[in-house]
C-alpha cells in the first residue's frame, strides 16, 4: 500500500485465506438455499392456484350438479343451508336500529314457518328447501328494512342542511337517468319470469337509498380555498366598484396569489374558461341538481366533462376579471338560484360524519376575517 510517498506490505496467512475461503462458501450456500426456498414456495403457489382452478371448473360443472338433484336432494339441502349459514351471518352485522325505520316492510316469518310445516308435511323430502327458501325471504325483507334505514338517515342529513330530500332525490335521478344504457334484462326470481313483490321492494329501496346518498355526496361540504378567512359575505354590500349597494351571490376568500383552489363536493365541470365579471372560472355541476362556481382564478387545471372528487384542485386563486385583488369568488346554485354557501361549508362536515357514520369528513369550516 502506497501512502504519502511510502511503501507498506500486508501478508496474510494461510489461515486467514483459508476462513475467508470458508466464509465466502457459508454466505454462497446461504443465498443457493434462500433461492432453493423461494424456488420451492413459488412452486407450491402456482401449484395451489392451478388445484384451485381444476376444483373451481369442477365445482362449476353443470352435469355435476344436475347429477346432484337428481341422485341426493338431501345433500343439495345440505349445501343450500350451508349457503345460506353465510347469508345470515350478513343479516347480524346490519345495525341494530334498523327496526326503529318506521317502514311498510312485510314480515314473512309466520307464513314462511307454516309453509315449511305444510311442505314438510306433504313433501318431507323437500322440506329442507322449504326452509332455505324461508332464510333467504328473512334476508329480503332485513336488507329491504337496512336500505330504508339508510335511506332515512341520508333524508334526515339534508333536512338538517335545508335541502329538500324529494327534490334532491329527483334530480340525482334525472341526472344518473341521463347517463345509461345497454341490453334489457329483466329481473325475475321464478321461472316464468315473474318477480316476487318483496324481491321489487328491496330493488326500490335500495334504488332510493343510492340516489339520497348520492345527493348527500354532491353537497358542498369542503372549504374551497387554502386560506378560509372570508373578505365579502352572501347578500347585499357597497359595491367596491361603483360605491352603491348590490347583490352578492357568493362569498368572497381571501388568500395568496397562485394558492390552491378545491372542489367543495363531487361532481363533473361543466365549465372552464372565461366568464363575463368572473374571469378564469370552473363550474361544477353535481348530481343532486346543485352547482358550485369558482371565480377569479389565476389558472385552470381541470377540463370540460372532467370528473371531480370532493377536494381535488381545480386551479390557482388569482384576480382576473371584475376583481379588486387576490380572492376566490365562490357560488353556489340551485336550480340556477344563487343560495348561501356558508351554511353548507359550516354545517355539512358535522351532520355528514354523523349520517355516514365512521367515515370522516374533513372539518375546515371559514372563518371570516377579524
Amino acid at each position: 500500500m502506497r501512502s504519502q510517498g511510502q511503501v507498506r506490505f500486508i501478508k496474510i496467512s494461510s489461515r486467514m485465506q483459508m476462513g475467508a475461503a470458508a466464509a465466502a462458501a457459508v454466505l454462497a450456500l446461504g443465498w443457493a438455499g434462500s433461492m432453493g426456498v423461494m424456488a420451492w414456495n413459488n412452486y407450491v403457489a402456482e401449484s395451489s392456484i392451478a388445484s384451485f382452478q381444476a376444483e373451481k371448473a369442477r365445482v362449476a360443472s353443470t352435469q355435476e350438479r344436475l347429477k346432484a338433484y337428481g341422485d341426493n336432494i338431501d345433500s343439495v339441502v345440505e349445501d343450500l343451508k350451508a349457503r345460506q349459514e353465510t347469508l345470515d351471518a350478513l343479516v347480524e352485522m346490519l345495525p341494530e336500529d334498523i327496526q326503529a325505520v318506521d317502514t311498510n316492510v312485510t314480515d314473512s316469518r309466520e307464513e314462511a314457518a307454516e309453509t315449511v310445516e305444510k311442505v314438510g308435511a306433504y313433501f318431507p323430502q323437500s322440506r329442507g328447501l322449504a326452509e332455505v327458501e324461508a332464510r333467504q325471504l328473512a334476508f329480503v325483507e332485513n336488507m329491504t328494512r337496512y336500505a330504508d334505514w339508510r335511506a332515512a338517515r341520508a333524508e334526515r342529513a339534508l333536512r338538517m342542511l335545508n335541502l329538500d330530500p324529494q327534490a334532491m332525490e329527483r334530480a340525482t335521478r334525472d341526472d344518473v337517468r341521463a347517463a345509461m344504457g345497454g341490453p334489457l334484462e329483466i329481473l325475475a326470481t321464478s321461472a316464468d319470469g315473474s318477480l316476487d313483490p318483496r324481491f321489487e321492494r328491496l330493488g326500490l329501496s335500495l334504488a332510493r337509498m343510492s340516489a339520497l346518498e348520492l345527493a348527500l355526496d354532491g353537497v358542498p361540504q369542503i372549504a374551497p380555498a387554502a386560506d378560509q378567512r372570508i373578505t365579502s359575505a352572501f347578500g347585499y354590500r357597497r359595491d367596491p366598484f361603483t360605491g352603491r349597494a348590490a347583490r352578492h351571490s357568493g362569498i368572497d376568500f381571501k388568500g395568496p396569489l397562485g394558492s390552491p383552489i378545491y372542489a367543495a363536493a363531487m361532481g363533473q365541470v361543466s365549465f372552464a374558461g372565461w366568464k363575463s365579471g368572473y374571469g378564469k372560472c370552473v363550474e361544477i355541476s353535481h348530481p343532486n341538481g346543485m352547482m358550485t362556481r369558482y371565480a377569479h382564478l389565476s389558472r385552470i387545471d381541470v377540463a370540460v366533462g372532467q370528473s371531480i372528487d370532493a377536494g381535488e384542485t381545480l386551479g390557482g386563486l388569482g384576480s382576473t376579471g371584475r376583481s379588486t385583488g387576490p380572492h376566490l369568488h365562490f357560488e353556489v346554485r340551485i336550480n340556477g338560484r344563487a343560495v348561501n354557501p356558508r351554511p353548507f361549508l359550516e354545517a355539512a362536515p358535522d351532520v355528514l360524519k354523523e349520517a355516514r357514520g365512521s367515515n370522516a369528513i374533513r372539518s375546515n369550516s371559514p372563518r371570516t376575517r377579524d
